[in-house]
């Protein structure tokens, strides 16, 4: 019986022991865990296998999976800036991307660039725990495509003289883009924009001595090469030939214009101020005293009586007819001033050559500041001018002076009685 109860006794005592060794383990194991949990968090986040750079054949499929030294359920992975098709798994940092031809042929992406991927990887927890960082790409192939240039006009352009020239030099972008152009041409040229680069544009106006005037060729071909090239030196070369033919100098033509009327409208007015003068002295003529010239009418008289007498009865009464040859009176004015008709002639000689070339100035004035016809009425004048001068080249040319205006002339010359006194008159 006290065996039994001694026994019992030690049982309980063991499954006391037991049950405090129990609640000991576990406040270890529980003290053990949130140590482990506090060491984890004290680590620094950073990506344990980052690839700085790939390079990527076209055609081809890039995968590569980051990871960080931490649990990745407790993180997610983000993009911030890739090139068009790179995809970046949010769950496990799986980067992906296919390189395929159409985004070269599109020129979305292009060959032996460095395309720059910006990620991060962030907690789900706490948002202040994060790594941004970034890796490069580059693209390339093995098949070359040339790059190829492109005028924004014709090869063939025919332009004259005075004329302006304008167009953009494009680039088709091959596997390697146009680092620069340079241009030659099989004639100088000045004054103009150069190109050097795609989309560049070259301008120039032709200038009017470009054909000189000993040239035998009424016709020169400017041509005009752009070569481009690459980093690799592969060449293209587009070619535009420019036909140039003769044109007319507007510029230097109006002035020329300007100075031949002048110059006609100047010698008008010499002529105007030339007739004034001579009708004035044939209007003074006709203002003369009329008187008698008893001398002149008695020696006609008295030769006319003596002539026809003869030894006739009435010979011998010639005395007696004699003292009568007064009455036959001739006019002074006949005598001493004659009638002027040379004068006259003259003067209507020179209002006509002057109503000639005022109509000569009118009729060959310019239409607009780019007349075509303008070297020809230019010649025109200048004709007329010189068969005018070699009409009147006897005639001496009268000066203004400070008593006459030109405004009196031109009144005198358009006055109606004038013009009905010089009018022609048909039979």
């Amino acid at each position: 019986m006290k065996l039994k109860v001694l026994l019992s006794f030690f049982v309980v005592i063991f499954l006391h022991s037991s049950l405090q060794a129990q609640d000991s383990l576990h406040v270890h194991k529980a003290d053990s865990t949130i140590s482990y949990q506090d060491s984890l968090d004290a680590i620094k986040l950073r990506i344990i296998n980052m690839n700085p750079y790939f390079t990527l054949h076209v055609d081809s499929v890039l995968q590569y999976g980051f990871e960080i030294n931490k649990p990745a359920k407790n993180y997610y992975w983000y993009l911030k800036n890739a090139p068009v098709g790179v995809k970046l798994d949010k769950n496990n940092g799986q980067l992906y991307f296919k390189a395929e031809k159409s985004y070269f042929k599109s020129g979305k992406l292009k060959y032996d660039v460095q395309y720059k991927v910006e990620m991060g990887v962030q907690s789900l927890i706490n948002p202040l725990e994060k790594v941004d960082t970034f890796c490069t790409i580059v693209f390339y192939s093995t098949e070359i495509i040339a790059s190829k240039l492109k005028p924004t006009i014709s090869n063939n352009l025919t332009l004259e003289e005075g004329d302006s020239v304008k167009f953009r030099i494009q680039c088709d972008e091959g596997t390697f883009p146009t680092e620069h152009i340079t241009m030659y041409t099989n004639i100088p040229i000045a004054n103009y924009t150069s190109v050097k680069k795609c989309d560049d544009e070259f301008e120039w106006m032709v200038p009017y001595d470009f054909i000189r005037d000993n040239d035998t060729a009424k016709q020169k071909q400017l041509v005009l090469r752009f070569i481009g090239a690459d980093k690799f030196y592969n060449r293209d070369t587009a070619e535009v030939k420019l036909f140039i033919r003769p044109g007319i100098d507007y510029p230097t033509q109006y002035q020329l214009h300007k100075r031949v009327s002048n110059e006609v409208a100047t010698y008008v007015a010499q002529l105007k101020l030339t007739f004034f003068v001579i009708s004035r002295n044939i209007k003074k003529n006709k203002s003369t005293r009329v008187g008698f010239d008893i001398t002149s009418s008695t020696t006609a008289l008295a030769g006319t009586a003596l002539s026809t007498a003869g030894e006739s009865t009435s010979t011998k009464n010639v005395g007696k007819i004699l003292p009568s040859v007064g009455l036959t009176l001739v006019p002074v004015k006949e005598a001493v001033a004659p009638n002027k008709v040379q004068e006259q002639n003259t003067a209507t000689q020179v209002r006509s050559v002057a109503k000639r070339l005022e109509y000569l100035v009118s009729e060959n004035a310019l239409i607009g500041s780019r007349d075509v016809t303008v070297q020809a009425k230019i010649k025109k004048m200048q004709d007329d001018l010189k068969a005018a001068r070699l009409q009147l080249v006897d005639l001496p040319l009268v000066e203004f002076d400070e008593n006459l205006t030109l405004e009196q002339v031109e009144k005198f010359f358009t006055d109606p009685k004038v013009n009905k006194k010089y009018k022609l008159k048909v039979n």
